[in-house]
């Protein structure tokens, strides 16, 4: 009696053991679905015109380290859509003291990778046909900027394009990725390709490694120990940098903006 009862409930436990597994196994299949749902090709693309998008400063390593990296404004806003819904966001960078007089504009069309690459995210970058145009664009009012048709039009040369891969589980980034291993063509101060580096960070930090390379592989722009670290602007960040003023040399804009990109040997 004792061992019939014994033999039936282990026979019920193991019938409810193999319903619960597949159950589990089943909601499993389930939620990797939803998960694999939840982020489509579309939205890893917005995802990275989101962060990158804002006013990001990199005055903490400008104090860290003051004779290699200056303390530049990154700003970059939404500014039109494409037919095929890439995002076109505008991209301006300036040294903090002089916000209004930024020394690079750009337009950057966010997209998805082409399924044949193994990416998430193409962030390609262009020329703007009259920067001037387009001067602080993200702080004007929306009845001051150019309209859609003008920016589309307005897109010029084609740059460069980074390709942006989901992090790996347990890193600190969201998304990072680099150019083409041989770069694109740029002949700015002697250099005939350039490379980027971009890192998008889960704090909102973005980093991102500008290099220009001459003929023999020598690098002759860019800084040389690693990327700019851009961090997202606050209150007490605008606050700290009215001290941090007195602190950090001051040049002539002309040859900031050289030693921004050139390396000092």
């Amino acid at each position: 009696m004792g061992t019939g009862s014994d033999a039936g409930g282990g026979g019920g436990g193991r019938a409810r053991g193999i319903v619960l597994k597949a159950l589990v196994l089943f909601g499993g299949v389930l939620l990797f679905k939803r998960l694999k749902r939840s982020m489509t090709r579309w939205d890893h693309a917005r995802a990275v015109a989101q962060a990158i998008s804002g006013e990001k400063l990199s005055r903490e390593q400008a104090c860290r380290d003051p004779d290699n990296y200056f303390n530049l404004r990154m700003l970059t806003c939404p500014a039109t859509e494409m037919a095929d819904g890439s995002r076109v966001l505008y991209f301006e960078q300036a040294f903090w003291r002089s916000p209004h007089k930024p020394f690079r504009q750009r337009f950057y069309i966010v997209k998805p990778c082409p399924k044949e690459n193994k990416c998430d995210v193409e962030l390609s970058s262009y020329a703007i046909r009259d920067t001037e145009e387009y001067r602080n664009f993200c702080d004007r009012p929306n009845d001051q900027r150019p309209h859609d048709e003008e920016i589309i039009e307005d897109i010029a040369e084609h740059l460069t394009t980074i390709n942006l891969s989901r992090c790996e589980r347990g890193k600190r980034c969201l998304y990072e990725g680099s150019t083409a291993p041989e770069g694109f063509p740029n002949t700015w101060n002697g250099a005939s390709y350039c490379k980027s580096e971009l890192t998008i960070h889960k704090n909102g930090e973005v980093h991102a490694w500008d290099r220009g390379y001459d003929e023999e592989g020598n690098q002759v722009w860019g800084p040389k120990a690693g990327p700019y670290e851009f961090r997202p602007a606050t209150n007490s960040s605008l606050d700290d940098m009215v001290s941090l003023d007195n602190f950090l040399p001051t040049r002539p804009l002309e040859k900031k903006i050289e030693a921004s990109f050139v390396l000092n040997e």
